[in-house]
């Protein structure tokens, strides 16, 4: 048996995780498994500490990596672990030349390999580049993911993704125009583009193209794919560009999910987001103007540090503002590191009825 690639969290790392199946079966290794892990919640390294007691217990004799987000920002909670083999960083996990370079390392990990072997994970904030990984399609996916983006600038105070991403980097539109090209000919229909903070696509390339021109080059220079649709945006991010390419673009699909996370502007000014609560109505109204067949989806963190029930009814009454008809609905997770953490004391947790436990305190 080869290697088995389990994934957890963003569209991002199912899109990685092909590209470290492709690279651990090119290694050469057998009966391994590789958890690409997520770390935007404390449940999420749970369940991935979990999984791995549980592939423990039913194979015995696999070599469990562990990589991802989680295994960036905690690399010695996972390699404390006495049923991991190797704990590999981002920027390792998706390099041909880490896996090609140490294929002995790795076969010889499930022998037992020192504290400093065990641990192989960088300095993220040290990357400046982020490579396009062409892959023909993603296994079980009907759909195909094409990574433009990576990293983050932005540092808000709840989340801890940046410090396991690094910064924001983009790659190529001409090499993006290609992979899809790829695709459509490897009878992709549609394809998603992906990122971390995709809006924030071209800040770094020479020229700083936005994501609306990437969209429109694509549609141009690929007139055979039926359908693109693009990820979670920052909507005070998005250019001129990529809303009018919702109003006259037919194959840009109508479906928008904003990084939306509050709808009390103090909870938002301490999550030291970008946008206010009107600026999120305003936007959904006017791209509503352009492609009233638009459909939007939010993220929503309840229970932020200093949120009261009056600050949570304002998060509740802009699902309506804005006209949302699904939501990714979070309870706020407690991320060390972070400047919300600092507040987030267990001293001072009171409960609110129909909630997890929230802070008082200020930021």
């Amino acid at each position: 048996m080869g290697a088995e690639v389990i994934t957890f969290g963003c569209r991002l790392n199912t899109t990685e995780s092909e590209v470290i199946r492709r690279h651990a079966d090119a290694a050469g290794l057998v009966n391994t498994v590789v958890l690409n892990t997520c770390a935007v919640t404390a449940e999420a390294v749970r369940q991935a500490r979990q999984s791995i007691r549980r592939l423990a217990r039913e194979r015995p004799n696999a070599t469990i990596i562990v990589t991802g987000c989680a295994a960036q920002t905690e690399p010695e909670t996972f390699a404390a672990m006495p049923e991991v083999a190797i704990v590999l960083g981002n920027e390792q996990k998706i390099s041909a030349q880490f896996w090609s370079q140490h294929a002995d390392l790795l076969t010889r990990a499930p022998f037992g390999l020192d504290r400093e072997e065990k641990v192989r994970v960088n300095d993220i904030m040290s990357v400046r580049e982020t490579a396009l990984h062409l892959v023909d399609g993603i296994e079980g996916h009907a759909r195909a993911f094409v990574q433009v983006q990576n990293g983050c600038d932005h540092r808000c105070t709840f989340c801890i993704i940046p410090f396991g991403r690094g910064n924001s980097r983009s790659v190529p539109m001409g090499e993006v125009v290609t992979q899809v090209r790829k695709l459509v000919e490897h009878g992709y229909r549609e394809v998603v583009l992906t990122g971390v903070d995709i809006t924030g696509y071209g800040a770094h390339l020479p020229g700083e193209p936005r994501l609306g021109k990437l969209v429109r080059q694509i549609l141009k220079h690929v007139p055979e794919l039926e359908r693109l649709r693009i990820s979670s945006i920052d909507s005070v991010e998005a250019d001129a560009d990529l809303l009018d390419a919702l109003g006259d673009e037919p194959r840009l699909m109508p479906h928008l999910h904003l990084s939306l996370q509050h709808g009390d502007d103090l909870i938002l000014k301490r999550m030291k987001r970008r946008h206010t609560r009107s600026d999120a109505i305003a936007f959904t109204t006017q791209v509503r103007r352009l492609r009233p067949d638009i459909v939007f989806g939010g993220d929503i963190i309840a229970g932020f540090p200093t949120e009261t029930d009056e600050m949570f009814a304002r998060s509740r009454d802009l699902v309506d503002a804005c006209g949302l008809t699904h939501l990714h609905v979070f309870p706020y997770s407690e991320r060390p590191g972070t400047p919300a953490a600092l507040v987030s004391c267990r001293a001072c947790i009171r409960r609110l009825p129909g909630r997890r436990a929230v802070a008082r305190g200020s930021l």
